[in-house]
């Protein structure tokens, strides 16, 4: 997304709440945010500082080292030498300023954009400034896709959706000549290749008990042979090429053979109830004119999986941000792992993924949901039943 872009509509959100403005800052590498809000520079040794006040003009403060990186952007610079004229040109940007937004997170509570040094921390506060989380802001400026974005994302939704089909059908094809958990996951990603789509760090193929594993990556050392009565998860995820490519991340499960068992129908069946428990709720707000933060979300599915006696076994958050990354700056559906307030916003898009983990199988089930202006909008195709494996396909 262009800085001009980003900065606009950081100032279009700070204007009708009470902030100042945004100072974002990095040194190598600390706070990835800032790359995305700046756009890639290369070789940048020395902190450096962008002020987006909530009225006026943009500010870069930069290392005299560092001056020619940053011309481009055409945004107005300040230099400094030593450390003293960086406190010193720091002050005077922030002076008579009252509330600002940094990468800052009370007691850690979102990771994700908790990226600020308590020694930075303590500097700028000693300048005279409140400072509280820029998280609101960086999703409301940097999150939010526009129609190419969508674009993007429901080109890879699809594909998903098709290649997950395509996963299940090659293993019925391939039961006779043994094949394993990694093979499957090359054949997705040679298919990801086919169709012009990156190749990650996925996808996950978990077979019974490694599919216990939310995150299980199969590997020629630790793959195991599918056979008939196995049970059989999918998670997989992509994107295009290119800065301005959205993900797609979805998660199937099948069982090898013609009848599910009882136990893998039931843990099913209270997976895919939270799911759409979740979206319902959801879909309910978005007609009540209610915006729902991504903790409330998060509760309505893990409560639906407690009263179906599997509260224990349900681990993870609810759901997460997509975007250019797989998991993105926005808001998290989540009051498990973290309480997120962020609120639900269109323009955005999330995952719904509720998952049980029993010691013998896990069952989760993942579709994507882009909230447009008309209201959550399901992009991915979303599975009602246990997918039956067949030998010969």
């Amino acid at each position: 997304m262009p800085i001009a872009t980003v900065i606009a509509q950081a100032q279009e959100y700070m204007t009708d709440r009470d902030l100042a403005g945004w100072l974002l800052y990095d040194y190598r590498g600390l706070n990835p945010i800032f790359w995305d809000t700046v756009g890639p520079i290369s070789n940048v040794t020395r902190p450096c500082w962008l002020w987006i006040p909530a009225y006026g003009d943009p500010q870069l403060l930069v290392s005299f080292v560092d001056q020619n990186r940053f011309a481009h952007l055409g945004i107005e610079t300040t230099l400094f030498v030593n450390r003293k004229t960086m406190t010193d040109h720091l002050q005077s940007i922030l002076e008579g300023q009252s509330q600002i937004a940094m990468e800052y997170s009370p007691n850690g509570e979102l990771p994700r954009v908790s990226k600020i040094d308590a020694g930075t921390l303590e500097l700028v506060r000693s300048m005279g400034v409140d400072i509280v989380p820029s998280a609101d802001v960086i999703q409301y400026a940097t999150q939010r896709w526009n129609d190419e974005q969508l674009k993007s994302h429901l080109f890879a939704a699809e594909k998903l959706s098709e290649i997950v089909q395509e996963a299940f059908r090659h293993i019925g094809d391939s039961l006779a000549s043994g094949i394993k958990e990694n093979e499957v996951a090359d054949f997705i990603n040679n298919r990801f290749r086919e169709e012009g789509l990156i190749v990650s760090d996925g996808p996950a193929v978990a077979v019974n008990e490694h599919a216990s594993d939310p995150h299980f990556h199969p590997t020629p050392e630790n793959s195991v042979t599918i056979k008939p009565g196995d049970w059989v998860l999918i998670d997989l995820w992509t994107r295009l090429p290119g800065e301005n490519a959205m993900y797609g991340d979805i998660t199937w499960t099948a069982y090898v053979g013609d009848e599910v068992p009882a136990k893998h129908q039931e843990v099913f069946d209270a997976v895919i109830g939270s799911r759409d428990a979740a979206l319902s709720a959801l879909e309910t707000g978005f007609r009540e004119g209610r915006v729902l933060e991504g903790w409330e979300l998060d509760m309505v599915a893990r409560d639906y999986i407690i009263e179906a006696g599997y509260g224990d076994y349900f681990n993870h958050r609810l759901g997460h941000s997509l975007g250019r990354e797989v998991h993105s700056n926005a808001v998290n559906l989540d009051s498990w792992e973290t309480h997120d307030t962020r609120q639900v916003i269109p323009g955005i898009a999330v995952t719904l993924e509720p998952g049980i983990y029993i010691p013998e199988f896990g069952v989760r089930s993942e579709i994507d949901v882009f909230i447009s202006e008309d209201g959550p909008q399901v992009t991915t195709q979303v599975q009602r039943e246990v997918v039956k494996i067949r030998a010969g396909g």
